[in-house]
């Protein structure tokens, strides 16, 4: 049975709410409300579109098929962040993005985002640093996929979504699942339970459900 989206919200708690900056929060106040069902497909890879989508509340997921039909993820988006920067400039899009839970976003089109940049100039700058993390993102998740096996793609991903502690440990809250983790990494999600499930025998590791603690530093190599 299909998931529903999410119930009416009021639009101001969930931009309060969310962790974004005051340029981006007025940017989403300008947009259309667009909420989406688990699986909904918001942009489809080479169409051209010149919107782009502020999560308000939700994840997004942006992706690629290969031909052999598997599919790579390039990142899970969440409330406070935006996806479709990347057809501003007319051109064709360079990913697919779909709901992966039920989601609730601010359509804005380039016309209104103009005018926002008239307004406020310096927002200008949020947008093009926010282009250039993703690109050295996905430039260094290339590399680890040329140059690193599993593990060590594992670790470095871990290693960037754990948080610290008090008590010293790490905590992903909430983690990707290993379906999630295995399309971000570009291998078999049976293999992401392996590691997984020997890193927890091992006693580096403690899996919950949506939560993953990492109990102490992994070993550079397994």
């Amino acid at each position: 049975m299909p998931s529903r989206p999410p119930p009416p919200a009021d639009t101001e708690d969930l931009l309060h709410a969310a962790p974004m900056s005051a340029s981006l929060r007025a940017l989403a106040r300008r947009g259309v409300q667009r909420p989406l069902r688990k699986g909904a497909q918001l942009i489809n890879e080479g169409d051209v579109g010149d919107t782009i989508y502020i999560v308000l509340h939700g994840r997004l997921r942006a992706y690629t098929t290969g031909s052999d039909g598997r599919e790579l993820t390039y990142g899970l988006y969440g409330a406070g962040e935006f996806v479709g920067e990347m057809g501003l400039d007319g051109g064709a899009r360079s990913a697919h993005v779909e709901a992966v839970e039920p989601t609730l976003c601010a359509m804005v089109t380039r016309a209104t985002l103009e005018t926002h940049l008239q307004e406020d100039p310096a927002f200008a700058f949020e947008l093009l640093a926010k282009v250039i993390r993703r690109a050295r993102s996905a430039t260094l998740n290339m590399k680890q996929i040329a140059l690193n096996d599993v593990y060590g793609r594992l670790k470095a991903l871990l290693d960037t979504l754990a948080e610290a502690q008090p008590d010293g440990s790490r905590l992903i809250d909430p983690a990707p699942s290993h379906l999630e983790i295995s399309q971000l990494l570009g291998c078999g999600r049976e293999m992401v339970s392996k590691v997984l499930k020997e890193l927890e025998k091992g006693g580096y590791v403690e899996v919950g459900r949506r939560r993953l603690r990492l109990l102490r530093p992994l070993a550079a190599k397994w």
